[in-house]
């Protein structure tokens, strides 16, 4: 059953998307693209920032072209990340996705890995992180904002070795005084 809380959580939303402070970032991130298709949509115009990350953001890349090794892509959602790219270049929301990533050998916290560009992933390589171009260009902007709605980790947070940019989001976001 719904309760107090989550009455007080939809109405608090509702607050931040009806009469939001800019300015006003959005961080999307996650495994899949799939469930998050409507979300960016809806983010775009409305947003002043839109940041994609996490392992959704390989099906986007991959649809501009990019090699992304053995990332996790939604190959059968490739058309719709090619039109929603199209969407964004039209809008008035920046649409922020990684420079650079943490590109792993394994789906494992020991695996071996590097920092590469997003436009040097290995064939064999899986992004499991952003990296740490992609980090030093979130902090200003993180750090700058009045209003920030984040839904999803930007890596593979369950591992050690790949939650360095979540956490490192969490942090500016905390360090920051000028969000409501």
């Amino acid at each position: 059953y719904a309760g107090l809380l989550l009455k007080k959580e939809i109405e608090y939303l509702g607050n931040v998307l009806s009469n939001p402070k800019s300015p006003f970032v959005a961080i999307i991130g996650g495994a899949k693209i799939s469930s998050k298709f409507s979300v960016l949509k809806r983010m775009l115009g409305l947003v002043d920032t839109l940041v994609i990350g996490g392992g959704m953001v390989f099906t986007l890349l991959k649809a501009q072209g990019y090699e992304v090794g053995n990332s996790l892509v939604e190959e059968s959602l490739l058309e719709e990340a090619k039109s929603f790219l199209a969407e964004a270049s039209n809008s008035k929301t920046q649409v922020l996705l990684p420079k650079d990533v943490l590109a792993a050998d394994a789906f494992d916290n020991n695996a071996n890995y590097d920092e590469v560009s997003i436009d040097s992933i290995p064939a064999d390589r899986m992004g499991l992180d952003v990296g740490p171009q992609t980090i030093a260009q979130l902090e200003p902007i993180l750090k700058e904002a009045s209003t920030v709605l984040w839904n999803g980790p930007l890596g593979v947070f369950e591992m050690d070795n790949f939650a360095n940019g979540t956490m490192k989001v969490a942090q500016f976001i905390a360090e920051s005084d000028r969000i409501f």
